[in-house]
């Protein structure tokens, strides 16, 4: 979810004649520090009317190599089509020293989900650690950092590090509607409530870990049409009215940088599982919206701080802001999402629990084994 559009409510800020939005003082600060003019902030690129403009923005595949596990501590690669794109998290050291080496402080907020680093600075990371933080990412799923000094362009880069920035075609995000979906997000905000508005992310390995094998070896394998949330025309047959952009993606997908199978649907752009009736998919795909929704020991929830940072990846989570605030007071944020690989699903590739070695007899859900006893 968007961070919500900023309110007219602090004492000192300013207009944009752009959008005719209100710029909150921390953010005004920001943006003159690295040379932006608040009063042409932000800009908006034009929308665009039809189906053809849209898959212009997105429409070439990327394909690349995934590391599939064989035991919790050894590994394999395995190159799938091409490797145009390259995820830096299969180039990072497992072990993530010149990464975890720096920070003051490592904490894992839940045992599946989340981890906070402090005492490290991203627009200062090494290459290495940038690799590094794309391992962690693709383990703990989201990472958190705090009190960043951080420009919009530094953000940029560091965004690029990860693959071809996102260009939306409208302003909230469309994560299925790509023929290569969002990878890596990072929202820094710059300006919060001072509570409230909280983020919430689930993960979906452990929504896959969360099904039994039954229903797992039943979903593996099998696709599903994912929709845009907006509308538009056909430029050959404009009276047939609008239309949303589809693209068919495998329902469990396995991420190149752990090779684990996480569980990839999603409420507001996954419609019809291929090959089933309504009835059939619509059942499903409910049941399956839920297991991520509704299991609260799958999730981590953050409490933003001015100048805080989090960057997930949009191919393992699920998340959505908490507007029990109700625009009250200013949230602004800048947004890059950097895009992955074409989804790709592979029969051999294993859940996260069994990578981990905690998917036996006396492990299951509540069973012992944590992240940090994994070492690859």
């Amino acid at each position: 979810m968007a961070p919500s559009a900023i309110t007219e409510t602090a004492e000192e800020t300013f207009s944009s004649p752009t959008l005719g939005l209100k710029v909150p003082k921390n953010t005004e600060q920001r943006l003159l520090k690295a040379g932006i003019d608040p009063q042409n902030y932000p800009t908006r690129p034009a929308k665009p009317d039809y189906l053809d403009q849209v898959y212009a923005i997105r429409s070439e595949f990327r394909y690349c190599t995934i590391f599939i596990p064989l035991t919790p501590f050894s590994i394999t690669s395995e190159l799938t089509n091409s490797s145009e794109h390259v995820d830096p998290g299969t180039r990072a050291d497992s072990e993530k020293k010149a990464l975890l080496g720096a920070a003051s402080k490592v904490i894992h907020l839940t045992r599946h989900i989340g981890t906070e680093l402090h005492g490290i600075q991203l627009a200062q990371l090494t290459d290495q650690q940038k690799d590094e933080l794309g391992l962690l990412i693709a383990e703990r799923s989201v990472v958190f950092f705090r009190d960043q000094d951080i420009t919009p362009q530094q953000q940029k880069d560091l965004g690029e590090w990860y693959g071809e920035i996102e260009v939306h075609p409208q302003v909230p995000q469309v994560p299925g509607a790509a023929a290569q979906p969002a990878g890596v997000t990072h929202l820094h905000n710059d300006t919060v409530p001072e509570y409230g508005g909280d983020t919430l992310w689930s993960s979906g390995y452990s929504a896959y870990d969360k099904l039994s094998p039954a229903f797992r070896k039943f979903l593996d394998g099998k696709t599903a049409i994912y929709r845009s949330a907006h509308t538009y025309l056909d430029r050959n047959n404009p009276q047939g009215g609008p239309k949303h952009v589809e693209r068919e993606h495998p329902i469990v997908r396995v991420h190149p940088a752990t090779g684990w199978k996480s569980l990839w649907v999603n409420r507001a752009m996954t419609v019809r599982i291929v090959g089933l009736d309504k009835p059939e998919s619509d059942l499903i795909l409910n049941y399956l919206y839920d297991v991520y929704e509704r299991n609260i020991d799958i999730q981590c929830r953050f409490k933003w701080t001015p100048g805080a940072s989090a960057l997930w990846d949009n191919r393992i989570t699920q998340h959505i802001a908490s507007w029990d605030y109700e625009g009250s007071e200013d949230r602004h944020g800048t947004r890059v999402t950097s895009l992955a690989e074409k989804p790709v699903y592979d029969a051999n590739a294993p859940s996260r629990r069994e990578a981990l070695g905690l998917d036996t007899p006396d492990a299951g859900q509540g069973g012992k084994g944590s992240y940090q006893g994994f070492n690859r």
